[in-house]
């Protein structure tokens, strides 16, 4: 047990980090074109914000959560999704006096004990985006055109968006006493889950993945129908926004998300590309939820976006992570005779300090196994050092890729200069 990663947990390995900071870093660029700022929350919550503010009736809060009890006997949860702490955190540091639009982005570990499946582990990673202050569907806009240009820029083809509006406290009562009057009489027909849902929160059988369910709920009313005026112009205004930015979507009816803290817009993009597993990315309003957690009332809208769904949808369109693998050292000092030893641990230090990366031999190796080594890790340049070296202050440095040895001389400006002057070449 001590050599084997808990289950639903996923080491990330040397060969694969390098691709998840190109993407984030993607990410964070086009945050900060849109003017977000980023923020770190803690890995744990008291548990009863997530209680209040995800809601007792979701799956997340019912089934998924990785609660315990402290040595302090308060109930702690690791973080199940990450808008309600962001919210927490919004209220707690006094962010409502902050100018608004109060815009902040995040990376994140997610943690939930459910079924694993492709895409979703029980520790996995998220990229999110909150957005406090704004009521109009502006904001809405912004938030998808901002997933949409990170798709476009990780050259990512074939998700699509699809959208619904899910009214607020003042219409949905309306809608949810009509969609369980239809349901009454298919009650026995629904999946266990779902007659669970029909009681405590009726509107998730409209996202069940049951072939059974989905086909019931196919002749159910749709909530759109039943919006107050206010929320119906809120979703007239995302569906013109979003023609007006040219983004393509399809109103889907059936969208309403896991969590009870969404109004109004709910989202997702999508995709059936090859090994996909449909919902690419989700989220939404969430206009009370920041009053729920204790701070005042304050219109909210955010996403959340798997990491590992996204390099899996990305595996799906073939599409190479941006930039390049980091390659190995620019230079790699092999010494002849432990003397010399020291003065190579310098020269790579002074080299490290001038910006060239360099390495040296920690593990004692013969100067034919250094060689090898250097090979291996793919060093662009290997120079030599012995005593006659230290004894001259000039030595040899080799291309490793054209065999060509150059004479030099042995301090780190020279080393320094010679691999400027290649690179730039």
């Amino acid at each position: 047990m001590l050599t084997r990663a808990p289950k639903g947990t996923k080491d990330i390995l040397p060969e694969e980090t390098w691709k998840w900071q190109a993407i984030e870093k993607t990410a964070a660029d086009i945050c900060s074109e849109f003017g977000y700022r980023e923020i770190r929350t803690p890995v744990f919550e008291h548990t009863e914000l997530f209680q209040r503010g995800v809601g007792d009736s979701t799956d997340i809060v019912r089934k998924e959560m990785y609660t315990f009890t402290d040595k302090g006997d308060r109930s702690i949860t690791l973080r199940p999704e990450g808008t309600a702490g962001v919210v927490r955190s919004y209220v707690e540091n006094g962010m409502a006096s902050l100018p608004h639009p109060v815009k902040l982005y995040y990376f994140m570990t997610i943690y939930r004990y459910e079924k694993m499946q492709k895409g979703r582990l029980r520790e996995h990673h998220q990229f999110g985006v909150e957005v406090f202050g704004p009521e109009g569907p502006g904001a809405d806009v912004e938030v998808i055109c901002l997933l949409s240009m990170l798709f476009d820029r990780l050259k990512i083809k074939g998700v699509k968006l699809r959208i619904n509006s899910i009214g607020c406290p003042k219409c949905r009562p309306v809608f949810r006493e009509t969609f369980i009057k239809y349901l009454e009489p298919l009650y026995d027909d629904l999946c266990d889950a779902c007659k669970t849902r029909y009681n405590i929160n009726p509107m998730r059988i409209m996202d069940c993945k049951s072939e059974t369910c989905s086909n019931i709920v196919k002749g159910a009313p749709s909530v759109t129908d039943y919006l107050c005026r206010e929320c119906a112009v809120h979703f007239e205004g995302l569906k013109a926004g979003l023609e007006n930015m040219g983004i393509v979507y399809t109103l889907d009816r059936n969208i309403v998300r896991g969590q009870d803290y969404y109004t109004r817009t709910v989202f997702e993009f999508v995709s059936d590309n090859v090994g996909a597993q449909g919902t690419v990315c989700g989220g939404g309003r969430y206009d009370g939820l920041v009053a729920e957690c204790g701070g005042p009332s304050t219109p909210g809208i955010g996403f959340g976006l798997g990491m590992e769904r996204l390099f899996l949808e990305m595996d799906s369109c073939g599409c190479p992570p941006p930039g390049e693998e980091p390659q190995g050292p620019a230079v790699y000092i092999a010494v002849t005779g432990r003397e010399a030893d020291a003065a190579a641990c310098k020269l790579a230090c002074e080299l490290r300090k001038a910006g060239i990366s360099a390495e040296t031999d920690l593990m004692g190796r013969s100067l034919k196994a250094q060689m090898k080594y250097a090979d291996k890790i793919g060093a662009a340049y290997t120079i030599v050092i012995g005593s006659s070296e230290m004894d001259s202050g000039s030595g040899e440095i080799k291309d490793m890729k054209t065999g060509i040895t150059m004479s030099i001389q042995i301090s780190a400006d020279k080393i320094a200069e010679i691999i400027r002057e290649e690179r730039n070449d």
